[in-house]
């Protein structure tokens, strides 16, 4: 195994291939930065430029650029409260308000340094126990990946703050944009009026660009005072990153990122999930065990770590089942999937024993390219910082002409460009309405999930009671009941008392479903909960909240 790892460092570590992972990470922060340039699209623009290299030299440029990327779009989230990327969503929410509250610098190096330490835990966990979270993934069928859905839709309470209402209107609009277009499964036809465009369905990327990017920039040069004034003050100090501070906040918050992380590698190891799913989840779980979550969507620091944590430790739960299973957990890891065919190597669950060279070069490279990723930032950041000195109207103007760019380089359909317009419309009349956008974002990005996995399960099977009983199921399943309950439970605690029990009741039913999913671990831990819930309810039944009945 010494050998292995000392052969792989030196392929990864070889001069040419440094300057390969540099040249990645530059290309993959520049392309991150860019709204509507996707990380994926830069991938596989990537991927003909490695056919002429060997397998470690084309993985560790393709690995550069991922990495690259996912930190690159937190940039122009901050700076723009436009996300770069899908998976920079929820980084917005928090990153943009500190920004504009005059703390740049802040936010950015918060940003970059919770990226970091996600990474790292992605990597640590991708070498450790790659083989093990890959079986995990398998046991999920359509039924698991359905009531998934179900739980992750329960954040919309979360996302809505205090307009709760609106919230849940704005989650099943985006349930309905979902919903047009031809269904995946069987070819039909919904919503589209006979209209040949609506047939192929609205494509996320330019919702999302439209929702968050032309409506935000409606909503800034709608004043003309406002519009001829930059991003920020003239005489804001946070000129440069604020590292030694940013670090910091983030190790402050080590659970958070710890948490956010996990959250990040099991959303990875589930195929089809993706980083656009797990920054949001981080958000959500960060915002309920939070003391204070009213100051979330302010710019406090806890909104910044935990999607950015999750996000990066994505990509090590996805390349996991792409080494191990041959399973790609989204477009990037499907086209590192492809590179790795053309040079002749087949992933499997024997992979790491039978290329260990090979397995370990990705490993390092992996977790290298985080190192490379803070040393290309410090240098770029502060040109970056210096965008928010431009006047609003021109960067407007400029912001807008690479969204079109990039929606229309999507899929070459210039329909993209009338969904970037049409939405840009529909979120801009739901800011001044105060309709949250998270929501809509939340069930487009999950409806065609769901949707897909329904028509799946029914295909399979018309047995109901299989959403219910299976273990994954049923777990997804109870987290969403306690999820869809927890706003009342934060405002009754302490006050009522029927909150008493909610933990000890969560203990005890969240139990069953680990018990019954077989092995040993699980089931250990599920045993576990059981005698926590059953101890806490012997304790709390006799106590009295201090005010309340």
């Amino acid at each position: 195994m010494i050998e292995n790892i000392a052969a792989a460092a030196d392929n990864v570590f070889e001069l040419h291939n440094l300057a390969l992972m540099i040249l990645g990470v530059t290309a993959g922060l520049i392309a991150g930065a860019i709204p509507g340039f996707t990380i994926a699209m830069a991938v596989v623009l990537t991927l003909p430029f490695t056919f002429g290299m060997t397998a470690t030299q084309g993985l560790s440029t393709m690995i550069g650029v991922l990495v690259g990327g996912l930190s690159g779009g937190l940039m122009a989230g901050m700076l723009t409260g436009i996300p770069g990327t899908p998976s920079s969503v929820a980084t917005t929410f928090d990153g943009f308000p500190m920004a504009r509250k005059g703390r740049p610098g802040l936010a950015l190096g918060i940003g970059v340094w919770s990226s970091f330490f996600g990474g790292i835990t992605g990597a640590v966990v991708l070498v450790t126990l790659a083989p093990q979270l890959a079986r995990v993934g398998l046991e999920f069928g359509p039924w698991d990946f359905f009531m998934l859905v179900v739980f992750a839709l329960t954040i919309t309470s979360s996302l809505s703050g205090k307009a709760l209402l609106k919230g849940i209107i704005a989650g099943a609009l985006g349930l309905l944009v979902s919903a047009i277009g031809e269904d995946e499964v069987n070819g039909v036809a919904r919503f589209t009026f006979g209209n040949d465009n609506l047939r192929q369905g609205f494509a996320f990327l330019p919702v999302l660009v439209g929702l968050f990017a032309f409506s935000q920039l409606l909503s800034d040069v709608q004043d003309r005072d406002k519009a001829a004034k930059p991003l920020m003050p003239k005489g804001t100090k946070a000129v440069r990153v604020e590292h030694r501070q940013a670090i910091k906040e983030v190790l402050r918050r080590w659970v958070i990122v710890l948490r956010s992380s996990m959250i990040g590698v099991f959303t990875g190891i589930l195929p089809g999930a993706g980083s656009s799913v797990s920054n949001i989840l981080a958000y959500d779980q960060a915002k309920k065990a939070s003391r204070n979550p009213d100051e979330f969507g302010t710019g406090t620091p806890d909104g910044i770590v935990a999607p950015e944590s999750s996000n990066n430790a994505t990509e090590g739960g996805a390349l996991i089942m792409m080494m191990a299973l041959g399973i790609p957990g989204d477009v990037v890891t499907a086209v590192m999937l492809g590179a790795l065919l053309i040079h002749d190597v087949v992933p499997s669950p024997s992979f790491i024993s039978e290329e260990p060279v090979l397995a370990y070069s990705i490993f390092i490279a992996f977790f290298f390219a985080h190192f490379i990723m803070v040393t290309m930032q410090a240098a770029c950041l502060r040109v970056f910082v210096l965008i928010t000195r431009i006047p609003m109207y021109i960067l407007a103007s400029v912001i807008l002409a690479y969204c079109a760019i990039g929606v229309f380089a999507l899929h070459n359909v210039g329909f993209d460009l009338w969904t970037l317009f049409i939405f840009g419309i529909i979120g801009y009349l739901m800011r001044n309405l105060g309709f949250p956008l998270a929501p809509m974002i939340l069930g487009v990005v999950l409806g065609d999930i769901a949707e897909l996995n329904l028509n799946r399960a029914w295909s399979i099977s018309d047995n109901v009671a299989l959403f219910f009983t299976r273990p994954w199921s049923a777990f997804f399943l109870v987290l969403a009941v306690f999820s869809a309950v927890f706003p009342w439970f934060q405002r009754d605690r302490g006050r009522r008392r029927w909150t008493l029990f909610y933990l000890p009741l969560f203990c005890l039913v969240v139990a069953f479903p680990l018990i019954g999913m077989g092995g040993t671990v699980r089931p250990v831990i599920g045993t576990g909960l059981l005698v926590i819930g059953a101890y806490l309810s012997w304790r709390r039944r006799t106590h009295t909240p201090a005010a309340g009945t």
